[in-house]
């Protein structure tokens, strides 16, 4: 059984990540860097994996790489995993339950329309962030200077960046299978 004040932490720490990351699992990773240096339940070479993992498979991304955090966290407990995850989760419903019981007095509201507008900058900064974090931690993993960075990662990058723009009708799983398989045959 794991530790009812890690338990809190874990759930305290994923509640605020699903409170303030709007736009989605990508706007967690900022989130999941300040609990990585902050609490080192996972390394920057975890979080890489749990972003290429979570990606590839079914569910929300940022509802996987809490899951797996809680889990690894707790010391492999279903307990820790189901805690993240409820954390995580339970801003988003309070919300919508709120804002459910609301929305009909405020559809039209102006004030409410330029509201969600104003906050799209915002996420739209987060989820960047979020991008440039990841591409500069897969392309310079030890340092940041030429030297250090990994060319067949750049490489790799740059075909199948260049094949999903020049194939636009190319199917997105077919590019996360040939990814996923190059990662595991050429061990990257």
């Amino acid at each position: 059984m794991p530790d009812f004040g890690l338990l809190l932490t874990l759930f305290f720490e994923f509640f605020k990540t699903g409170l303030f990351a709007l736009g989605g699992g990508l706007a967690t990773i900022p989130f999941l860097y300040e609990m990585m240096e902050k609490y080192h339940w996972f390394s920057q070479q975890d979080l890489m994996n749990m972003i290429a993992v979570s990606e590839s498979t079914p569910g929300p991304m940022g509802v996987n790489m809490a899951t797996y955090v809680g889990f690894h966290a707790s010391g492999n407990s279903i307990i820790g995993a189901l805690t993240t995850t409820i954390g995580l989760v339970a801003p988003s419903v309070i919300i919508i339950c709120i804002i459910a019981r609301m929305l009909e007095q405020f559809r039209d509201s102006h004030w409410v329309q330029d509201i969600f507008y104003g906050l799209r900058p915002a996420v739209s900064a987060m989820i960047a962030s979020a991008g440039i974090g990841v591409l500069i931690a897969t392309l310079f993993p030890q340092t940041v200077n030429l030297t250090g960075i990994s060319w067949i990662h750049l490489g790799l990058f740059v075909l199948f960046f260049i094949i999903a723009m020049s194939y636009k009708k190319l199917h997105p799983i077919l590019l996360i299978c040939i990814c996923a398989a190059l990662g595991v045959i050429l061990k990257l």
